[in-house]
């Protein structure tokens, strides 16, 4: 059913993780990845122990080349390089320097990271967490579980949703936020912590294993029967396209699609290409415009017949970047009726360079186009349909009337579709 797929290249209330889902958000604003074989070709992390002065001088060289616009903001770029000149001694004067350098673009996207920052956005690319497999939030300024993910070291140690986490590994978390908690609780695999709880009034010690632990970026169910939902919650995992197919896998035996992008806040351009390909025939996905005026256009490809299913695409003020790229190729092919509020607005793409020391830098490198030659940077893309509001679907999801009334167009649509047939 699905190997025409195969052949195409391929927010009121958060639930933080333990498993470092708690950044997401902050690293998917700031990241739109030029194309994942950027990450293929090239080691994440750059081993490589240099001077602070040496990293702050090759990050002024790298965003002097690469920085989509050449004025850099109209300012001489070497100001500074010699206003820093000999004067950094430590990583914190670095950080200091190259956050001010880059301050002067005025650009919200371009940012260096530091050594944790930068680790916590290579777990994320690779999906490779090691933890112990809860979610946790803070209740009135105690650690709690929220839900325990099956078939997990959690699981298996029988730790339970109400859970309060008041130790680890001897450690009092009283006054440490939900990071900080996770913090801890993350290590390498195999690798023992030991977490004192509190249940029902009682102290219990559990000892576990940390594994690694699988994040889905995607999810699937079928709606009344005969409508595909697919839930895609970033496009910053590596494994995106393949739950992307497994999904629709799982719901090739409906008559049409619902596209969740809400809150979906973007990641690698890849993924959204590799989607895009999935339902257009032939024609540009996406125009990518660099530093000197050239124009990529990245098409869709012909070798199969697309996916030929009405589909729904709910958005809303969080669907940014990489789902902007996805809805907007869908809009202006009409293929897909979009619901729900107008998205953010970010036309811009980045690309992650690895740095000495561990860090990395996310520097803006082109803007993109949509497939009609639209610039959405700080305009959003207006949806077909603008019903609800940005948090309709985090403040009850048992009445969200933008799914409500994706389904009422889908059924419209196939009613339509049977009746001529």
């Amino acid at each position: 059913m699905l190997n025409y797929v195969m052949k195409k290249k391929q927010i009121l209330i958060f639930i933080l993780s333990v498993l470092i889902l708690v950044i997401f958000n902050k690293v998917f604003l700031t990241t739109f990845t030029r194309t994942n074989a950027f990450f293929a070709n090239q080691a994440l992390v750059n081993s490589e122990e240099i001077s602070p002065q040496r990293l702050f001088d090759k990050t002024w060289r790298i965003i002097s080349k690469e920085y989509y616009e050449p004025t850099l903001n109209h300012q001489n770029w070497l100001r500074w390089k010699y206003r820093y000149q000999d004067k950094i001694k430590t990583d914190e004067d670095a950080r200091v320097a190259i956050d001010t350098m880059i301050a002067s673009l005025n650009e919200p996207y371009t940012r260096f990271m530091p050594k944790k920052d930068y680790e916590e956005l290579t777990t994320s690319i690779t999906s490779k967490i090691y933890g112990i497999g809860v979610n946790i939030y803070s209740n009135a300024g105690k650690i709690e579980i929220f839900n325990v993910m099956p078939s997990t070291p959690a699981d298996f140690a029988q730790l339970k949703q109400g859970d309060i986490i008041t130790a680890i590994d001897g450690k009092d978390t009283n006054g440490m936020n939900v990071s900080e908690v996770a913090a801890l609780v993350r290590g390498p695999e195999n690798s023992v912590v030991e977490l004192t709880i509190m249940r029902d009034g009682k102290k219990l010690t559990k000892t576990l294993k940390r594994k690694e632990i699988k994040i889905k970026s995607v999810k699937s169910s079928i709606l009344d029967n005969h409508i595909g939902y697919i839930q895609i919650l970033s496009f910053m995992s590596g494994s995106t396209p393949n739950e992307f197919v497994e999904a629709l896998e799982n719901t090739k035996n409906t008559d049409a699609l619902i596209l969740d992008l809400r809150g979906n806040t973007g990641g690698l351009l890849d993924n959204a290409v590799f989607i895009a390909d999935i339902f257009i025939k032939s024609g540009t996905i996406v125009d990518i415009i660099y530093r000197d005026g050239y124009k990529k256009s990245i098409k869709a490809q012909d070798e199969m017949i697309p996916l030929d299913k009405p589909i729904v695409v709910l958005v809303n003020g969080a669907s940014a970047s990489a789902s902007e790229i996805l809805s907007g190729a869908l809009k202006d092919y009409h293929r897909a009726t979009l619901v729900g509020r107008k998205t953010f607005g970010k036309g811009l793409v980045q690309k992650v360079v690895p740095l000495p020391n561990r860090t990395g830098v996310n520097i803006t490198i082109a803007r993109y186009l949509t497939p009609k030659g639209t610039d959405i940077n700080e305009l959003g893309i207006k949806p077909d349909v603008e019903i609800g509001n940005d948090f309709d679907i985090l403040i009850d999801s048992k009445h969200d009337i933008q799914l409500e009334k994706a389904k009422d167009i889908l059924n419209g649509k196939t009613r339509i579709r049977s009746a001529k047939n």
